[in-house]
C-alpha cells in the first residue's frame, strides 16, 4: 500500500507529553479529512498507547516514545507507538481486560480501549527490550456517511 504522507516524533515519557502526543497524532490525520468521531477515536488510543509507555514501560525512570504515523491511499491511518523500556511478559495476560500489574488506580483497561477505537491493535513486545503497539484505522471520513 502506498504511503500518502508519515510523521515521526520522539518525546520524553513525561505524563505532560501525553495531551501532546494525541493532539499532534490528531492534527497529522485530520489532513485525511476524518468525522470528528473518527479523529477523537484515533486520539483516545493514542492517549491509551503513550500512557501505558509512562506508566508502564519506564515505571520509575524517564525513556523515549518513539511515534510515527503513515497515512496510505487506501485512507488509512497506522500509527506506531513504541519504547525502549521493560517490555510485557505476556502480551495476551496484559491486554485482557481488567488486568493490571499495578493496581490502585488503574483499570487494566488501556488495550481494550485501544481495541474499541481503531479497526486494528498489534502488540509486539521484547522483555527489557521495549514494545511496538501498531493502531490501525481506517479512515472513512466526512463524505462515507
Amino acid at each position: 500500500m502506498k504511503t500518502l504522507n508519515e510523521m515521526r516524533i520522539r518525546l520524553e515519557s513525561r505524563s505532560v507529553n501525553e495531551s501532546f502526543a494525541r493532539v499532534a497524532v490528531g492534527a497529522f490525520c485530520s489532513q485525511s479529512d476524518p468525522t470528528v468521531e473518527e479523529i477523537n477515536d484515533i486520539k483516545t488510543a493514542v492517549s491509551e498507547a503513550v500512557t501505558n509507555c509512562i506508566v508502564h514501560a519506564y515505571r520509575n525512570s524517564v525513556g523515549y516514545i518513539y511515534i510515527s504515523v503513515k497515512l496510505l491511499e487506501d485512507s488509512s491511518a497506522v500509527i506506531k507507538i513504541r519504547d525502549r523500556g521493560c517490555g510485557i511478559e505476556n502480551i495476551n495476560e496484559a491486554m485482557t481486560p481488567l488486568f493490571t500489574t499495578l493496581g490502585g488506580e488503574r483499570s487494566g483497561l488501556g488495550f481494550s480501549v485501544m481495541e474499541t477505537f481503531c479497526d486494528s491493535v498489534r502488540v509486539r513486545s521484547s522483555k527489557g527490550r521495549g514494545t511496538t503497539v501498531t493502531l490501525i484505522k481506517k479512515i472513512r471520513g466526512k463524505n462515507s456517511y
